[in-house]
């Protein structure tokens, strides 16, 4: 049995939906926020990883690196990764516990002050990392 068009245009939008957090219950925020948070740490790392091995191309491609280094964008993009760093290692932290059973009725409340701590923790970063205290 064929589909149509409109038949495969509804499906992607029923999957697109899949991903809307809106106006849901703040474990799936949680949820997305870990994933996304992951990902972008994956990304990172697997970046990270070509650029250190391009180092072994001599003292011009160490030189390269550094001044690639050295772009705002870069000082950045590090900040974000500290960022998510911080909040996929405290909601982590969250999920052992709740995975124990433990503080399983208080996820809300932690979740809560998972964000706010990451909040304060990354104002503190980025005043830190752009020199600002």
């Amino acid at each position: 049995m064929r589909t149509t068009a409109k038949e495969n245009r509804a499906s992607i939008w029923k999957a697109l939906l899949w991903f809307d957090v809106r106006w849901r219950a703040p474990g799936t925020w949680a949820f997305a926020l870990n994933r996304i948070t992951a990902l972008g740490l994956a990304l990172y790392l697997a970046i990270h990883l070509v650029v250190l091995s391009s180092l072994a191309r001599g003292e011009e491609a160490y030189q390269a690196f550094l001044d690639t280094v050295n772009l705002p964008i870069i000082h950045f993009g590090s900040y974000l990764v500290v960022v998510a760093g911080i909040y996929h290692g405290l909601n982590g932290m969250r999920i052992a516990l709740t995975s124990f059973g433990i503080a399983v009725r208080y996820q809300k409340s932690i979740f809560l002050g998972i964000l706010i701590a990451t909040i304060i923790a990354s104002i503190y970063m980025f005043l830190r990392m752009f020199h600002l205290i």
